[in-house]
Order: structure tokens, then sequence, then C-alpha cells
């Protein structure tokens, strides 16, 4: 399977907008309510799990700054955004 992302593939845009209508177009990272420069962020990362690329559960939203904050370290991020993703199906 391709490695590369193309953001114009129409599985990708319906991935990308259930997303952010789960999270009401809302940044998930703890404390932040922004709701503009919106990501929408693969917790596991889209080179690392090609099975998981357009499941829901492997997205969540991020501002601009936030997503930019964890770029390098999404690993270290995982856990507290699955915890985030797997609360909100309760």
């Amino acid at each position: 399977m391709n490695s590369s992302r193309n953001y114009d593939d129409p599985l990708y845009k319906a991935w990308r907008v259930a997303v952010f209508k789960r999270d009401r177009f809302t940044c998930q990272f703890p404390g932040c309510k922004c709701k503009t420069k919106l990501n929408a962020h693969h917790i596991i990362r889209w080179a690392d799990a090609p099975s998981l690329r357009f499941e829901i559960t492997n997205g969540i939203t991020l501002c601009k700054m936030h997503h930019k904050l964890i770029s390098g370290a999404e690993h270290c991020f995982m856990k507290l955004f699955g915890d985030i993703i797997r609360e909100k199906k309760k």
C-alpha cells in the first residue's frame, strides 16, 4: 500500500470530516477549545498502520498549534488520545 497521503482522496476527506464531526469541530487537546485551524490527526501514524488509516477511532481533532506541538513525539500522546476517544464512546 502506498504510504504517501492524497489529501484529495474521497476516503481521506470522508475520514477527516467524520473525525471533525465526532469531535464537534473542536480541538481535543486537554484544556483547549479552539475551533479554528483544525487538523485531523492520526493517533497511530499514517505510515505505521495502513489498516487504520480511515478508521474514525484512529483520528482526533487538534488545532494547528497542538498538532505542531506533538509533531515528532506522537508516540508520547497515543495513550492520552486513545483514552479521549474511548471516553467519547461512553
